[in-house]
């Protein structure tokens, strides 16, 4: 035992002097030698070692799971320990864990860490951000007054204090929260809004329809979207509505007071072709949405992440908006047999469908209001799809082996592994990238929302005999359009969703090399790019839109 800890000890100090430190470790913690969370702690506390390699320790517990969180509880333990940049790196490390400190613990840290503006660590007075990150992960109800009198203090980080509250579920700070609204801005404004979503109390309710009233153009989003949340009301509002019009029908949609949910209405219904259609969800369930993520504790963005959820139960990680970050999905959990039956209820209509009408779309109706409000295109397709289960066969990481090829040396993409995108499980992509216009071409790929495992090869079977003898049954697939230029470089656009109902189906188009019919289901105003994605989806149905 004591050689393999001196092996362990050797290959960590090696690592830390390294030319690329972090490479180096990254290397070793795949490894993952035993004792190697220990061995970081050790060194962490060494006087021998250089203190600059403290935030690489740091660092290296984080990515070492429960080894690594028990090493950071125990030297988080010793407040005095340590110099003020080692405490503040402790901190922010516990908290990207979301690990739970006591609430002593907490009020000891509160007299060591001074706040980033430089002023004195002392009872009652301004706390550092990752402080306020880490009491509002704590569950400890009793430090919601100290974070509730950061309130008051504009020099304080005012939104990070409102969104500890939040995740304590403080309400009796909903209303100061909600009332504080106006004196914010920018991200300040965007917390505040979304600790009250946090808190899930109606007390807001009438505080935010009052500033709704008032708001600046640029705050309107974040306190509708706060009233969805609070109100489950969801008003459909005109498509493609941007800027000072979407600000003008925000306020006109929550004008009257109602804040009572409407029945979900599928309306606007329009058939352009036996390919093509389009048609508006009002009061829609969300029982299938993509939906933003709750803030990442220490994440100066408010809203970043998003996921594709069924039933709020995330399935796939989506990312953020920002345009110039990569796309990837990542699954998370599979749904509730309850998502199943949801798209089940579309199945009488599939098995013979060559083309779309408005009585097919009103029969669907009910489904469909389990959607999202909002705007939607209905495409039906003829789909050459192939089923992936390798990394290396997937359009996430082919298309980014292009790219490292094309640009050489000076590639954002050099040394990008077949996992690094991976979303985590096999899928169905398009054999190609569809070709565009003003973006070059469409990467294809709709993720299950069953794990592939659960196939049953008989049924699979059996739809293949069927597509063989002629048959063309159509699968479901919930999707968007997302434009990106990732590292503000080349353009880039994506078709992606995840499979409502028919996955046998498609295993079966797949295995007999037959295009797949597949339902699309596309909401406009998903995803990213300002187009909203109708370009994208025109040049899709152009290209394999349903013949009849």
């Amino acid at each position: 035992m004591g050689d393999h800890h001196d092996t362990v000890r050797t290959r960590l100090r090696a690592a830390l002097r390294a030319d690329d430190q972090w490479t180096a470790l990254e290397e070793l913690s795949a490894d993952r030698p035993d004792r190697l969370a220990e061995t970081a702690e050790e060194l962490y506390r060494s006087d021998t070692e250089p203190a600059t390699f403290r935030p690489y320790l740091t660092w290296l517990l984080r990515i070492l799971g429960d080894p690594g969180d028990a090493a950071l509880l125990r030297l988080l333990a010793e407040p005095t320990a340590f110099a003020t940049a080692d405490r503040r790196d402790l901190l922010s490390t516990a908290v990207s864990r979301e690990l739970r400190l006591p609430a002593p613990l907490l009020h000891a840290y509160a007299e060591t860490v001074p706040p980033s503006d430089g002023g004195d660590a002392r009872p009652g007075g301004t706390l550092a951000p990752e402080l306020v990150d880490a009491m509002g992960l704590s569950g400890d109800p009793s430090l919601a007054p100290r974070l509730g009198a950061l309130l008051e203090d504009p020099a304080a980080p005012r939104g990070r204090a409102a969104l500890a509250l939040g995740r304590l579920g403080a309400r009796e700070w909903t209303v100061p929260i909600a009332e504080r609204l106006p004196e914010t801005t920018g991200l300040e404004h965007t917390a505040f809004a979304v600790a009250l979503e946090l808190m899930g109390d109606p007390a807001a309710v009438p505080h935010l329809l009052r500033w709704l009233a008032d708001s600046g153009e640029e705050r309107v989003f974040d306190v509708h979207h706060a009233l969805v949340r609070l109100t489950g009301r969801d008003p459909l509002l005109p498509e493609g509505a941007r800027g000072a019009v979407y600000a003008a029908a925000v306020r006109a949609a929550w004008a009257d007071g109602r804040t009572e949910p409407a029945p979900a209405e599928v309306r606007d219904i329009v058939v352009e072709s036996g390919a093509w259609a389009r048609f508006s969800v009002d009061g829609g369930a969300g029982r299938i949405r993509v939906a933003y993520d709750p803030p990442s504790p220490g994440s100066s963005w408010p809203r970043w992440g998003r996921s594709l959820t069924f039933d709020r139960k995330p399935l796939y990680g989506v990312g953020s908006i920002c345009d110039t970050c990569e796309l990837g999905l990542t699954l998370l959990d599979w749904p509730d047999d309850e998502a199943a039956r949801i798209a089940a209820r579309m199945r009488e209509r599939l098995a013979g469908l060559d083309r779309l009408d408005a009585g097919l779309l009103v029969a669907w109706g009910p489904v469909l209001g389990e959607l999202k409000t909002g705007h939607y295109r209905a495409l039906l397709l003829d789909l050459p799809l192939e089923r992936v289960t390798e990394p290396a066969r997937s359009w996430w990481y082919r298309r980014a082996a292009d790219r490292e090829a094309e640009d050489g040396d000076d590639s954002a993409y050099a040394g990008w592994r077949p996992e690094d995108s991976w979303p985590g499980v096999a899928h169905f992509q398009l054999t190609a990238p569809v070709p565009g216009g003003r973006v070059p071409c469409t990467y294809g790929a709709f993720l299950p929302s069953q794990p592939p495992e659960a196939l049953d090869p008989a049924t699979v079977a059996r739809h293949g005999a069927a597509i063989a003898a002629g048959e063309r049954p159509a699968a479901v697939v919930l999707g968007w359009i997302d434009d990106r230029s990732p590292e503000a470089r080349d353009e880039e656009r994506w078709l992606v969703g995840t499979v409502l109902d028919g996955h046998h189906r498609l295993a079966a188009y797949a295995a007999a090399g037959v295009p797949a019919r597949v339902l699309l289901i596309a909401r406009v105003d998903e995803g990213c790019g300002a187009d909203g994605g109708r370009e994208g989806l025109a040049e899709v149905a152009a290209a394999y839109g349903c013949r009849g």
